[in-house]
C-alpha cells in the first residue's frame, strides 16, 4: 500500500561524522536552523554517536549546551540521537544507573527520538536503554545492526525485530552502517518486516558502495516508512544518500515526501559553505566520496578503512593494508561473526593489524580479550575455542547480561568531580569520557580567569597496542 515516505536528515550528525570526523561546530549549524525547521522532516539527527566525544575533545563545546541550543533553534522538528545501548556513547558497558540518568537528561535537554543499537545485536544490552527511554517519554527506536554472515540471514533479523517490538519499540531501525544491504535484499527484508511487525520501519544506510539510493528506492516500494538522508553538500560516499535526490525521485508519485526542493536547496547552500570550510581545514577528504566496493568483501565500515590506512602509515607498514583487509574476515569468523560497528569494528580491525604485524594471535589487545570473555555480550556465531583459549586461558566466559555484574556508579563519579560540577549533566560527561571531560572542565574553569590559557586538546582515545606496532583510534567514522 502506497504512503508518503518520511525523511530523517543526518546533516547535523552522521553526515559530518562520516565525512569530516564529526568536526562541524554548533555555530556552523545555527544559521540554517530556521530553514531546516520549516522543511517538515520526520526528524533531524543531531546528537549522539561521536558528536559528544568530539565536542569535548576537539571543539571545546559542551555537548549538552549544543543540544539545548539546537532545541531552541528547532522548535518544530523532532531531534534524534544515536545511543549505543549499554555503552551509551562510550566504548564500554556502564551500570544501569548511568544509562537511566543519561536517557533522562538527553530527553530533558531536547532529544525526542532515541535510536538504540548494540554492536552484537544482543537484546539484553538494549533492555535498560529501551526501558528508560520510554520511562522519560522519548520515542524509542531500537535498531537491527545489519550485517551479512553465515549466521545473519533474513529470518535472523525478522526474529530480532519481533523481539524488539515486544520490548516496547515505537519504531524499528534497520541500521546498515557499512552499506551492505543491497537493493533487492532491502526490498525482501522490508516487505517481511512490514508484514510481520506492526511498528513503523526506519531504514538507515550509507553510500560507501554506491548502492544506497537504489537500496532506498527498493525499500520505498516495499513499504518502508522513514529513511535517513543527508543534504547534498555532505551526502554520499561514506555518508547517507542525498536528501534532494530522493525527494526529486519520489515527487509526484504515490510515495511523494511532500518536502520542498527549493527549501532544501536553500539549506544546502549554507552547508556548502560549511563543507568548503571543513575542506580548507583538511577535515573533509574528497576520498570519502569515492565508491569503494571493497566494503562488500571485507564488511569494514568506510570510516574504519581510512582509519586503518592512517594507522598503518604511522607504523610505516602501509604496504600491509591489503593483508590486513584480508585478515579481517578471518578474525571476524574466529570471534563468532560480530557485526562490524563501533566498538566491534575497531576491535576486530585492531586484532587483524596485530595478526599481520606480529603473527596470528601472538598478542591480543585487552578489548579482544573482553569480547571473547563475553564482556560485551553474546557473540552471534560460534567462537573458535582455540583462539578464545589463547586470549583468556581457562577463564569461563560471562553468560549473563554483562551489566548485571556492574555496581551502580553514578554517585562515585559525582564525588570524583564535585569541585567541577556546574550542572548535573557534567557527571554524565565525566562518566563517559573521564580524562577528556576533566580537561574540558579545567579549561572551562580557567576561562573564567582571564590569565589562564585553555587546555590543549587531548590525543584521541586509542586501543592499546604492543610497542612498535600500531594504535587504532576508537573513533569509527561511519556509525
Amino acid at each position: 500500500m502506497a504512503h508518503k515516505v518520511l525523511i530523517t536528515d543526518t546533516i547535523l550528525r552522521d553526515a559530518h561524522q562520516s565525512q569530516a570526523a564529526t568536526r562541524m561546530r554548533v555555530e556552523d549549524m545555527l544559521p540554517a536552523c530556521e530553514i531546516l525547521d520549516s522543511i517538515g522532516y520526520y526528524s533531524l539527527e543531531c546528537w549522539g554517536g561521536a558528536t559528544f566525544d568530539s565536542c569535548l575533545r576537539f571543539l571545546n563545546e559542551d555537548p549538552w549546551e549544543r543540544l539545548r541550543t539546537l532545541k531552541k533553534a528547532l522548535p518544530h522538528t523532532k531531534l534524534q540521537m544515536l545511543f549505543r545501548g549499554q555503552n551509551i556513547l562510550g566504548y564500554k558497558h556502564y551500570a544501569d544507573d548511568v544509562v537511566e540518568q543519561f536517557c533522562r537528561k538527553a530527553i530533558e535537554n531536547g532529544i525526542d527520538v532515541v535510536r538504540i543499537f548494540d554492536a552484537l545485536n544482543d537484546v539484553r544490552n538494549l533492555e535498560a536503554a529501551i526501558k528508560f527511554t520510554k520511562k522519560y517519554g522519548g520515542i524509542c527506536e531500537p535498531a537491527l545492526s545489519y550485517t551479512i554472515s553465515p549466521v545473519h540471514d533474513e529470518d535472523h533479523f525478522v526474529k530480532l525485530a519481533k523481539e524488539l517490538e515486544q520490548m516496547g519499540a515505537d519504531t524499528i531501525c534497520i541500521k546498515d552502517m557499512a552499506n551492505l544491504l543491497l537493493p533487492y535484499d532491502a526490498y525482501s527484508l522490508v516487505k517481511r518486516l512490514k508484514s510481520e511487525v506492526r511498528v513503523p520501519i526506519h531504514l538507515h544506510t550509507h553510500n560507501t558502495t554506491g548502492t544506497g539510493d537504489m537500496t532506498y528506492l527498493m525499500a520505498v516500494q516495499a513499504g518502508v516508512d522513514i529513511v535517513d538522508c543527508a543534504l547534498s553538500p555532505m551526502a554520499n560516499g561514506t555518508a547517507q544518500p542525498a536528501t534532494e535526490s530522493l525527494v526529486a525521485t519520489l515527487k509526484g508519485t504515490e510515495y511523494d515526501t511532500g518536502l520542498d526542493l527549493a527549501k532544501l536547496a536553500e539549506a544546502a547552500k549554507h552547508f556548502r559553505k560549511v563543507a568548503d570550510k571543513l575542506k580548507a581545514e583538511g577535515l573533509l577528504d574528497p576520498k570519502v566520496l569515492s565508491v569503494d566496493t571493497n566494503t562488500l568483501i571485507y564488511q569494514v565500515p568506510g570510516g574504519m578503512l581510512s582509519n586503518l590506512i592512517s594507522q598503518l602509515k604511522q607504523a610505516g607498514k602501509e604496504d600491509k593494508y591489503y593483508d590486513v583487509l584480508a585478515e579481517i574476515p578471518v578474525v571476524r569468523k574466529d570471534f563468532g561473526y560480530p557485526p562490524l560497528v563501533t566498538p566491534t569494528s575497531q576491535i576486530v580491525g585492531t586484532q587483524a593489524v596485530f595478526n599481520v604485524l606480529t603473527g596470528r594471535y601472538k598478542s591480543f589487545p585487552k578489548e579482544s580479550k573482553a569480547v571473547l570473555a563475553g564482556e560485551y555480550g553474546a557473540l552471534p556465531g560460534e567462537v573458535n575455542e582455540d583462539v578464545r583459549k589463547l586470549a583468556i586461558g581457562d577463564k569461563q566466559p560471562i553468560t549473563c547480561r554483562p551489566a548485571d555484574l556492574l555496581e551502580p556508579e553514578l554517585d562515585k563519579f559525582r564525588e570524583e568531580i564535585k569541585d567541577y560540577i556546574q550542572q548535573e549533566e557534567d557527571v554524565l560527561s565525566y562518566a563517559l569520557f573521564p580524562q577528556v571531560a576533566l580537561k574540558f572542565f579545567e579549561a572551562r574553569k580557567a576561562a573564567a580567569t582571564p590569565v589562564a590559557a585553555p587546555a590543549a586538546p587531548a590525543a584521541p582515545a586509542a586501543v592499546a597496542a604492543p610497542t612498535g606496532t600500531v594504535t587504532l583510534y576508537v573513533e569509527d567514522l561511519s556509525v
